[in-house]
């Protein structure tokens, strides 16, 4: 035969919980245990809270430049659900009600973006990596880690998250094929909410999915609603049981919205029709899952005020507590950067300069050193 078809393939994507309530008995059966459920919401508002307080203190100048996790929590949540403490979060830097629910206190993401680099230095015993601010490279760190784990023969997961934009990065490409063709427990989570910054996804990628760019190096690949916690905890965990049993990578395209600009040096208006992000605001991950709490009989007013009067509690507590560190000393600046620290750098740390002495033009080291 001449001409034959030698591959086919179909994207699925998974649905539990739409917006409209309707619930699939089936596939979200002893899913999520109705506690924690409860506690998975609890959590949810509570990063909801914080993210709006983050959003203040930034305009209030009490800290940098700050991405809104508004919209698009359930993504890095129901992976940290579906996923072991021993497994590991390799997130770019909207993935804070993840990042918390696996573990890391929720100063540190202050701590990051107040430019203290504390907030970097991850408690032992924490799975996550730090915030990642370019674009793509922690795929290749989500890569390393999985290799590491497969050599030491322990059954431990990377899951590593990104955004549409970051698939057209060459890091990408390395990673997945890296990853596929030395067969690493890793999970790759494009969190598609149909903005790179001002770029829109259909520019970004002419394929009708992102899923199925995965489809090139060999991998499975699944297309999620990422709104839907219950759909993306199966889809984490079914990705899991693979990475774990086969040693084989996923590819997860998780379709999202951010309801906030890119970050607070962004204005979202510029580029994005309204009628678009209050289409989106009906799809709140965080709407859903009330609702679905209420049409199970598991929660109500009373309960919503208590609980939100404790999320304000902890994250005054969160605030005051990364607002009043302890500030390092600027010798700091200096320490763990070399096992014996150059000459040159010995002078500038004891006169506490940034060059060298009698280095400046027309400078001589006595008058330096006056």
């Amino acid at each position: 035969m001449p001409v034959e078809t030698v591959f086919e393939t179909t994207i699925k994507r998974v649905s539990i919980l739409d917006e409209h309530g309707r619930f699939d008995e089936e596939l979200g059966a002893d899913l999520i245990p109705d506690a924690d459920l409860i506690k998975l919401y609890s959590h949810l508002v509570t990063c909801r809270h914080f993210d709006e307080i983050a959003f203040k203190l930034q305009r209030s100048g009490r800290m940098g430049t700050y991405p809104e996790n508004r919209g698009q929590e359930a993504t890095s949540l129901g992976a940290a659900y579906a996923l072991r403490k021993t497994d590991w979060l390799v997130p770019c830097y909207r993935e804070n009600a993840g990042l918390f629910w696996h573990g890391l206190p929720m100063e540190y993401v202050l701590l990051h973006w107040m430019g203290d680099e504390r907030g970097n230095e991850i408690p032992s015993g924490v799975n996550v990596t730090p915030l990642a601010i370019p674009i793509g490279t922690q795929m290749l760190h989500a890569a390393g880690l999985a290799w590491s784990h497969k050599y030491r023969g322990d059954d431990a997961v990377a899951c590593t998250f990104f955004g549409d934009g970051a698939t057209s990065e060459g890091d990408f490409h390395e990673a997945m094929n890296f990853s596929a063709n030395l067969d690493l427990p890793v999970i790759f989570f494009c969190q598609n909410n149909s903005w790179a910054i001002s770029v829109p996804t259909r520019i970004q990628c002419s394929a009708p999915t992102i899923a199925q760019r995965g489809v090139g190096y060999g991998m499975e690949c699944i297309q999620v609603d990422g709104n839907d916690l219950f759909a993306v905890v199966k889809v984490v965990r079914d990705a899991a049981e693979r990475a774990r049993t086969a040693n084989r990578p996923t590819f997860i395209e998780a379709i999202t919205y951010r309801l906030g600009d890119h970050t607070t040096a962004d204005d979202a208006r510029r580029y994005r029709d309204q009628e678009e992000v209050e289409m989106w605001k009906l799809r709140d991950p965080l709407i859903r899952l009330r609702n679905h709490l209420d049409a199970k009989g598991l929660w109500d007013e009373t309960r919503q005020a208590a609980l939100l009067e404790k999320a304000e509690a902890h994250v005054v507590d969160v605030v005051k507590s990364a607002e009043e560190i302890e500030p390092l000393p600027a010798s700091d600046m200096f320490a763990n950067m070399y096992k014996a620290m150059p000459a040159g750098l010995e002078e500038q740390a004891r006169a506490m300069r940034t060059c060298s002495l009698g280095r400046f033009p027309g400078e001589t080291a006595d008058r330096a050193a006056t």
